[in-house]
């Protein structure tokens, strides 16, 4: 039988997230969430469980680091940071466009896109005009403002001391933007879903132009800067419950070789692990993110179409890795509901390479003390 070290129960956050999604040995589970709505550690103070003086400070970084300090979670595994704007550059100058009689405004936004804000929402608003549409639009309007300038660096001393301290003992990954997620939002839903059909030559333009930025950003970190990152984050936001945004034979054509490419710039400084959040039913898309190097979905939905690693797996093999597809809904209930989950999350641990971790952001609707309960059970969970 192999011996196993000493150091091996001793092994910090950091080390045992690096050990999971490299399907290695650790000495138990990283327990880690995906943040929490405003709402819901507002519910939590007034219910006494934050102190008033944490709240007041308003400063939302240290009110959810009391909280995840208090609840005894290892990390929040969202920790991404840029030095780089990978947004338009310079954006729009956001301006009301229009003000209703019932308080509602159009307000046009730096994307150039006009939403509809109602007075205390807090849902995502209504898009109601894309000012791209077309070429004329993409040219007058986008094109400059999606070129590489050094004018986007953020050169942020603290940050870079964070990223390259050798006691970091929290896992941190690079944030690398999106290839069709970031465009999706400037045309809307929509509107990508005409120009694929009526103009596919320019969609293809506009995700070449906004790759090959993002690219250069990333590069000029990794050689310049620093590359001492824990893995890659990137985000699409192009799927939803019954399945993509895109064409996936579009998708993999137009969009694979770009990851492939960040890929081997990532590789070649020693990132190998590159994870990306996607909402929706993503199940179409995983084998081309795989298979051009994007190698760990995160979060994984539960959602009404039941997201689950164990069928990523079965789809890529140990290629793929996974962190999320905990359904946080169980926070509203009761223990014995907490239980169940994480009796149903049992054989997927097993299979390797997976991390549970609430599928998004803890909702308002989560009782403290169940929150409590499911870290206080992970905490002792034995791989």
């Amino acid at each position: 039988m192999p011996q196993i070290t000493s150091a091996f129960f001793d092994m910090d956050t950091r080390q045992r997230i690096k050990a999971v999604l490299h399907y290695e040995k650790c000495d138990k589970l990283p327990v880690v969430h995906f943040s929490y709505w405003t709402q819901t550690v507002e519910k939590w103070a007034r219910e006494g469980h934050i102190p008033r003086d944490i709240m007041e400070t308003g400063d939302s970084g240290a009110i959810f680091g009391y909280v995840n300090r208090a609840l005894g979670w290892d990390q929040d595994f969202g920790n991404a940071v840029s030095f780089f704007n990978m947004g338009l550059f310079p954006g729009f100058a956001p301006k009301v466009v229009r003000e209703l009689a019932d308080g509602s405004k159009h307000v046009m936004n730096g994307d150039g896109v006009t939403e509809l804000h109602k007075p205390g929402a807090v849902s995502i608003p209504a898009e109601i005009e894309h000012l791209l549409k077309d070429r004329a639009s993409w040219e007058e309007h986008y094109l400059h403002r999606v070129r590489f300038t050094m004018e986007r660096y953020n050169d942020d001393p603290a940050l870079k001391a964070v990223v390259e301290d050798p006691g970091r003992d929290f896992h941190l990954g690079l944030h690398a933007g999106s290839i069709y997620g970031t465009i999706r939002n400037w045309i809307g839903v929509v509107g990508t879903s005409y120009m694929m059909a009526d103009d596919p030559g320019l969609l293809k333009e506009i995700i070449d132009a906004y790759a090959d930025m993002q690219y250069k950003c990333v590069e000029y970190t990794l050689e310049n800067v620093t590359d001492k990152f824990d893995a890659a984050s990137m985000w699409e936001d192009i799927c939803f419950n019954y399945g993509p945004l895109i064409n996936p034979e579009l998708f993999e054509k137009w969009c694979g070789p770009h990851y492939a490419r960040l890929r081997r710039l990532f590789e070649a400084h020693g990132i190998d692990i590159i994870y990306l959040d996607c909402d929706g039913c993503i199940d179409k898309l995983v084998p081309v993110w795989v298979e051009n190097g994007v190698n760990t979905m995160f979060p994984i939905e539960v959602g009404t179409w039941g997201g689950s690693y164990a069928d990523f797996r079965n789809m890529c093999g140990k290629k793929v890795r996974g962190v999320g597809g905990m359904d946080k809904r169980v926070f509203a209930y009761d223990r014995k509901a907490v239980d169940r989950e994480i009796e149903r999350l049992k054989p997927i641990i097993d299979l390797g390479g997976f991390i549970p971790c609430p599928d998004h952001r803890i909702a308002p609707d989560a009782v403290y003390e169940n929150v409590q309960y499911y870290v206080d059970r992970m905490q002792n969970y034995k791989l």
